[in-house]
């Protein structure tokens, strides 16, 4: 799922990535990476992973500071675990900004959805795009195949 005002754009290291046309900071970025680990669980409960996920943020040059807002596990196809995670990043590339994030592991891939939209007080999320952009956090599932 996603919106249909954002476009398919190319950018390295993004297994797929989706722009908004009319905010091009905003936009929807899936990652799939080879792991070791058959569970998110092997990894650690998603209050681990969201603290990992932060550290990881805090580390860049560009992370003026980074705070979870929200951590979740769902279960997806097959009993999958999902954990999800909402927090906010403050950057020195585009100021405010909301992160929700998915994540899961199946078939020793690592598939990690990230949802970035600009939330800066001035012009801070509104509920109708906050909801939107849960749809697609929730819709994050392992993949149908043929």
């Amino acid at each position: 799922l996603r919106p249909c005002l954002y476009v398919k754009v190319d950018k390295a290291g993004a297994t797929v990535l989706f722009e908004d046309e009319a905010a091009r900071g905003n936009n929807i970025g899936v990652v799939v990476s080879p792991v070791r680990i058959d569970s998110l669980r092997e990894f650690g409960t998603p209050e681990f992973v969201a603290e990992k996920l932060i550290q990881a943020e805090k580390r860049k040059e560009s992370t003026k500071d980074a705070e979870v807002i929200g951590v979740a596990e769902r279960s997806g196809k097959e009993g999958t675990p999902i954990y999800e995670f909402e927090y906010v990043l403050d950057s020195t590339r585009g100021g405010m900004k909301r992160i929700f994030s998915a994540a899961f592991v199946a078939s020793k891939k690592l598939y990690l959805l990230n949802i970035t939209h600009s939330d800066r007080p001035e012009s801070p999320l509104g509920a109708r795009t906050r909801l939107m952009l849960e749809q697609v956090l929730h819709s994050f599932d392992i993949p149908t195949m043929p």
